[in-house]
């Protein structure tokens, strides 16, 4: 009996993926340079140019990925190949492919976004998120205990650990929102091709409008 309806559980799942799928968005990015911790000012750019991300709890912005500035350490430089990943709804697409061809001011940097690439999420065994904030968990085994309750809740099963220096150390990073908050890299590991569409769709921990608990 319980077999049973864990099979039929997991059809469900692999039904609702089918009808409601999870699409990614990849703007490419045009400009400089922009700051090494930039989600939130990113996000209120987005904002600015259509208010209804404030009110969308189901979508994630992951931060823009370039090449470490070595005169100017808190910056990055935007390459070729630098771009916006936006996870959202099939249903508010047309919404935020508007932003192709926008330009946007982050903090003092000025950027510009082409037309996207709209992409299914694809199952990956092992994924990674760079930084995932829980409140109230600033101490690493207290963390990575809280991120495998979330895995729980989600049903996901999956061997988590923290993304350590080469040393073997854990570093905690911090994201500067409103304030100042303290997160660690996660990197999760034996995902089911099910439990790995659900993590990049759900994501872990808070602020995923700003780039925090995006799995790639």
């Amino acid at each position: 009996m319980a077999i049973a309806k864990v099979g039929i559980e997991e059809q469900q799942e692999d039904i609702e993926l089918i009808q409601n799928p999870c699409i990614e968005l990849a703007f490419p990015v045009m400009g400089q340079s922009l700051p090494i911790d930039h989600g939130y000012r990113l996000y209120s750019a987005l904002k600015y140019k259509l208010m209804q991300l404030k009110d969308w709890d189901d979508i994630s912005i992951k931060t823009i990925s370039g090449k470490l500035d070595r005169n100017k350490q808190k910056e990055i430089e935007l390459t070729d190949r630098s771009k916006l990943l936006i996870r959202l709804p099939s249903e508010k697409v047309p919404f935020v492919y508007s932003f192709s061809g926008k330009s946007l001011t982050v903090g003092k940097h000025k950027i510009r976004l082409g037309i996207p690439e709209m992409n299914f999420l694809q199952p990956r065994s092992r994924l990674r998120s760079h930084i995932v904030v829980i409140r109230g968990y600033e101490e690493p085994n207290g963390f990575l205990e809280a991120a495998k309750r979330q895995l729980e809740r989600l049903n996901i099963k999956a061997d988590i650990k923290l993304i350590a220096k080469k040393d073997g150390t854990t570093k905690p990073k911090t994201v500067k929102v409103k304030q100042t908050l303290v997160g660690f890299g996660i990197e999760a590991n034996k995902l089911s091709e099910v439990d790995s569409i659900i993590l990049q769709e759900k994501g872990l921990g808070g602020k995923q409008k700003m780039g925090c608990g995006v799995f790639v």
